[in-house]
């Protein structure tokens, strides 16, 4: 049997996005997604929360388009896989770091505590909204290489 790899968040931004373009003009956009679990403590009747923070990486021209709607205290839908990249820090120590390969954004209602902007818009890897195009899908995300990611 084959294997799934997908994850799928609802949750705040933490930060405004912050874009980069490869040495070959790629945009690439990096966001930051809150998501926080919510229960009451049995033992003490008392309300807990624990929020998770979320690297999430989107790329092309879905990050060009998205990048001045993707502000802190926006709340998004994301859809995308789990990746972990292999990098070396200036003292040339190996790191890893594990995040999310957008391949959809979600624009929910409006900023976070309530303040109403525009409505939410739909963005998938082709970049473009969720309405059907004409032409048939257009294809996802360049391959890349780590040489190509600029941070």
């Amino acid at each position: 049997m084959g294997s799934v790899n997908k994850v799928i968040l609802v949750g705040n931004l933490g930060r405004d996005a912050e874009i980069r373009r490869t040495p070959g003009g790629v945009a690439v956009t990096t966001i930051s997604v809150a998501t926080t679990e919510v229960w009451t403590d049995k033992s003490s009747g008392e309300r807990k929360d624990r929020t998770e923070w979320h690297r999430v990486v989107i790329w092309d021209k879905t990050a060009e388009s998205l990048e001045k709607y993707l502000l802190k205290g926006r709340q998004v839908y994301v859809e995308g896989k789990l990746q972990t990249r292999k990098w070396q820090d200036r003292d040339g120590n190996d790191k890893f770091t594990t995040e999310i390969r957008s391949d959809r954004i979600v624009l929910l209602g409006g900023r976070g505590g309530g303040a109403g902007t525009d409505g939410g818009g739909d963005y998938s890897a082709r970049g473009s909204s969720s309405t059907a195009s004409p032409d048939g899908p257009a294809p996802g995300p360049p391959e890349l290489t780590e040489d190509d990611i600029p941070f």
